[in-house]
């Protein structure tokens, strides 16, 4: 795992934090995938992949997936059994913190919902019920946002193939058929 290039590292970290967090990990692959999520994070500052004055768009989109580091060693970290289970969430908490910020910094956490949390948002069931209702569409309009990207990306491909296939034919190098239609 040291010499492990970070995509790859990542990937591993992700596969465990994916395992612990649907089934349950034992503690070893928990401390692992901490271990490596540590290690992800090392190698992000070293090579200088965010910088506090960046927002989203100037991320490079494989360097997307790495936001999440914080989220999962957060995530990875509660789930570490120990007798000192107030350290644990302390520190689980602190990373979170880290991510939120991070995402706030990034301007990826919709204004609407940053005013809402600052302001102390009603707890009202009408509310929240609005705040999710809006936040579902978004969800959708992202999601078929997404799809429509994937679909012309696809469209795009399989009409190259077909115009790579059917390259024109040279005068006089037409199929020349016999008396049955099919070609010599």
């Amino acid at each position: 795992m040291d010499d492990m290039p970070l995509p790859s590292l990542f990937e591993q970290a992700s596969k465990i934090h994916l395992t612990a967090t649907e089934s349950g990990a034992d503690q070893d692959l928990v401390k692992k995938g901490c271990e490596a999520l540590g290690k992800c994070e090392d190698m992000i500052s070293k090579l200088g992949l965010f910088s506090s004055n960046e927002t989203k768009d100037d991320i490079s989109t494989t360097n997307l997936k790495y936001i999440l580091v914080p989220f999962y060693l957060a995530e990875l970290t509660e789930k570490i059994v120990q007798d000192n289970r107030i350290q644990i969430l302390k520190t689980s908490q602190a990373k979170l913190k880290e991510f939120m910020s991070f995402c706030e910094a990034m301007e990826l956490v919709p204004q609407e919902e940053l005013e809402i949390a600052v302001q102390g948002a009603s707890n009202s069931f009408a509310d929240r019920r609005a705040l999710k209702i809006a936040r579902f569409k978004r969800q959708r309009a992202a999601e078929a946002k997404l799809t429509e990207i994937k679909e012309r990306k696809e469209r795009r491909e399989r009409s190259t193939k077909a115009a790579a296939i059917s390259t024109p034919v040279e005068h006089g190098e037409e199929d020349v058929l016999d008396d049955d239609g099919e070609e010599e």
